[in-house]
């Protein structure tokens, strides 16, 4: 097991990524505190880790992260119940302000910005409290996205507060190095998850046309990448943030606009550009 008996808080930890992670900690052996807005998902969480085995394991706190005394009394809870804290994973998120940027209102992106950046910086503040009083190092996971570092890629104020958590990550990262305390983001890209739409399967059909990879991505595919960059086989890597979106963020979308298609298939042999030489090509024969 990669991270047993290491203590983890989770945040937004009882849908979507922050489930599948919840789930993959517990069965990796770590004691998760799974804090999270609702309520209700937190209480069909417990159930869903008594009918896993775990119920001994495992504690939810109701936390609103933009909201300093709720990140406290989170920390608190894995600090009393469990004795440590080893593992920070800010992961909690809203889709946010939508539409151009022109006609946001002010107030819904600042509210944004305050779930987006302000609560991974408000539990990386109190998990980085823990950790230097323990001084035994310790590991804060943030979730950016693939729409935080290209353009064109999601929700606008989404994507600027994205594109802020990744660069806290660096920040934090060189600051805390000196502490053993590794700071890494996880940027996912096209994952089906309950925000994706009240139809699941039309979400899958459209998320699967987000990437050169044949399918959309699950959270499940972001948990082990988050059980990774928890466990000591990650030990030398901090300040980064790991691209998990079957290549979406690799593909610029230059050849579509260009209309070549896949045109750079369909030939093969040398291309001497303006040198004088005569290229050499020959078109590929269709094996479909």
């Amino acid at each position: 097991m990669l991270i047993e008996n290491r203590v983890a808080v989770i945040t937004g930890g009882a849908s979507g990524i922050g489930r599948a992670s919840s789930v993959r900690f517990l069965n990796e052996g770590a004691k998760v505190v799974v804090a999270d807005v609702n309520p209700a998902s937190g209480d069909a969480f417990l159930k869903l880790a008594e009918e896993l085995g775990f119920a001994d394991r495992v504690r939810f706190v109701t936390t609103d992260v933009t909201d300093e005394a709720d990140v406290e009394r989170m920390i608190g809870t894995a600090t009393d119940v469990f004795g440590t804290l080893d593992i920070m994973f800010n992961n909690a998120g809203i889709p946010g302000a939508l539409g151009p940027l022109e006609e946001v209102a002010a107030e819904d992106w600042d509210r944004t910005f305050d779930v987006l950046v302000k609560g991974p910086f408000l539990g990386l503040k109190h998990a980085v409290r823990q950790f230097k009083a323990q001084g035994s190092g310790g590991v804060i996971l943030n979730t950016s996205s693939a729409a935080g570092l290209v353009g064109g890629a999601g929700p606008r104020p989404y994507s600027v507060a994205k594109a802020a958590v990744a660069h806290l990550t660096t920040v934090a990262a060189v600051d805390l190095a000196a502490h053993r305390i590794r700071v890494n983001a996880i940027a996912p890209g096209a994952i089906l998850t309950e925000i994706g739409g009240q139809d699941p399967v039309e979400a899958a059909a459209r998320l699967s046309k987000g990437q050169p990879w044949p399918d959309h991505g699950m959270p499940t595919d972001i948990a082990a990448a988050a059980v990774f960059l928890a466990s000591d086989e990650a030990r030398f890597i901090t300040g980064q943030t790991i691209l998990v979106d079957g290549g979406a963020t690799s593909d610029s979308g230059m050849e579509v606009r260009l209309q070549r298609g896949g045109a750079w298939a369909k030939v093969t042999g040398m291309h001497h550009g303006t040198t004088g030489k005569k290229s050499e090509l020959r078109r590929l024969e269709r094996k479909d």
